[in-house]
């Protein structure tokens, strides 16, 4: 067998793996051991790495970033940002037609920029949201819908921790990436909110209503939320200096870990002045970090042995080497691929199918011609991978936000939420259409800054 052979060999027993529910990282890990052994002939590589990667893997500062991303979106959850947030947004759209659950959306992007993950994001804001919109009145599944589809915008308003493992996979930018993931993510959020207006014009009955708040409590409300625009701010400006990355120099007040760092410690100074993160809350929030952080940790390291066995097969290089020798188009072979992401998101996890198919596709994006540099077409794919994952956490019937929301509302059918979430991932799908065919619009503001 050629190497290619035995890399879609590998490949095929890792899914059907998968599809017994073998844990994803202990699928990969078995991978790849079992894979270099065919290759080699022998167990002693795979067992000479055991001895090594973990600590190389582990042991890595650039994915220190991860634990503190996750401790800052933590704190968050436990300090209430997430409350304040959807009273201001509720109190300026409320009283318009669907303007509660456009609230929510607004709410979800609001407290994606602090907290960095989908499902905390949809958890958390579902709790908050979902019981105000039933008592208005809201059906159940707009309710579940919009509050599924918002959460996905945790992953996509920076810092995103999927966009953290896709930079360093890369060796891109991290700074570059969030840059170019704001408009992109701002289009989802209005996306969102476009949906929600369509939907309660063409279902009248599915919304409720609300007063109309005054303009003192609205900016009342509205000045609730500094905490959530500082920390961002204050991170974002802080690793990305002053913003004008075409002169040299160490323009950036901290790095991307040291903001992350930052944003850790201004989100639970904020939760201890409010007295919301009390000692139990710390405690939860500490080890709720460390298992996330575990599993997070744990994938890596199954996905680098499986790497190590592609890398040992030079499966990426020879595969890339064939689609570039056939001479598809360039669109076909990425249109391609971001359907396979919509299928992967069938029976994995976002952070799973970035750790698999990346080291696989992205030497491929690479070696075609796009009509970009180098580094924008990286930039550029990662984040229509981001946004196609994105897609798979709400694509029925196994989308993993639609479980999250379906546990805060254990009453609702789980039918009513697939019916509701589709209007979103049609709008989803519209999106990734309009990236694809026009680059510039995810590229237009890192070419802005330098």
């Amino acid at each position: 067998m050629t190497g290619l052979e035995i890399a879609l060999a590998g490949f095929a027993l890792m899914l059907v793996g998968i599809f017994l529910r073998v844990p994803i990282a202990v699928a990969m890990a078995l991978t790849g051991i079992l894979g270099i052994w065919v290759v080699r002939g022998t167990m002693a590589p795979p067992l000479a790495q055991l001895k090594t990667l973990t600590y190389d893997t582990f042991a890595s500062y650039s994915l220190s970033i991860v634990p503190l991303f996750l401790l800052m979106g933590q704190f968050a959850t436990k300090s209430g940002m997430s409350a304040a947030l959807f009273t201001a947004a509720s109190d300026w759209l409320g009283h318009r037609r669907g303007g509660v659950a456009m609230a929510s959306v607004g709410a979800c992007a609001g407290f994606g920029a602090v907290c960095g993950s989908s499902l905390a994001t949809a958890s958390t804001m579902g709790q908050v949201a979902l019981p105000e919109m039933r008592q208005r009145g809201y059906s159940d599944a707009l309710s579940t819908g919009v509050l599924a589809a918002g959460g996905t915008l945790g992953i996509l308003i920076p810092p995103s921790i999927i966009l953290v493992i896709y930079a360093i996979l890369t060796e891109q930018n991290i700074v570059k990436m969030f840059v170019a993931a704001l408009v992109p993510g701002i289009l989802a959020m209005l996306g969102y909110m476009a949906v929600v207006a369509i939907y309660v014009r063409v279902a009248p009955g599915a919304a409720g209503t609300a007063d109309r708040v005054p303009y003192r409590q609205r900016m009342r409300s509205l000045a609730a939320t500094w905490p959530v625009i500082f920390i961002f701010g204050l991170v974002m400006y802080g690793i990305a200096g002053d913003w004008d990355w075409s002169t040299p120099g160490p323009d950036a007040l901290f790095t991307p870990t040291e903001g992350a760092a930052v944003g850790a410690v201004l989100t639970g100074l904020y939760g201890v002045l409010t007295r919301d993160l009390t000692r139990a809350a710390f405690l939860d929030a500490i080890l709720e970090t460390a298992q996330a952080t575990a599993m997070i940790f744990f994938i890596v390291f199954g996905a680098a042995l499986f790497n190590s066995f592609l890398a040992t097969t030079r499966a990426p290089q020879l595969l890339s080497d064939w689609v570039t020798g056939q001479g598809f188009a360039p669109m076909a072979v990425l249109l391609a691929m971001l359907a396979a992401y919509l299928v992967f998101g069938c029976v994995m996890d976002s952070l799973s199918m970035i750790l698999l198919t990346v080291p696989i596709f992205f030497p491929i994006v690479m070696a075609l011609d796009f009509g970009l540099t180098r580094e924008e077409t990286a930039i550029w794919f990662g984040i229509l991978a981001l946004i196609v994952v994105e897609v798979g956490l709400i694509t029925p019937p196994v989308g993993l936000n639609l479980f999250i929301i379906n546990q805060v509302g254990r009453d609702i059918p789980i039918g009513q939420t697939y019916r509701g979430v589709l209007p979103f991932v049609a709008s989803d799908l519209l999106r990734v259409g309009v990236l694809v065919a026009a680059p510039g619009v995810t590229l237009w503001l890192v070419r802005a800054m330098g």
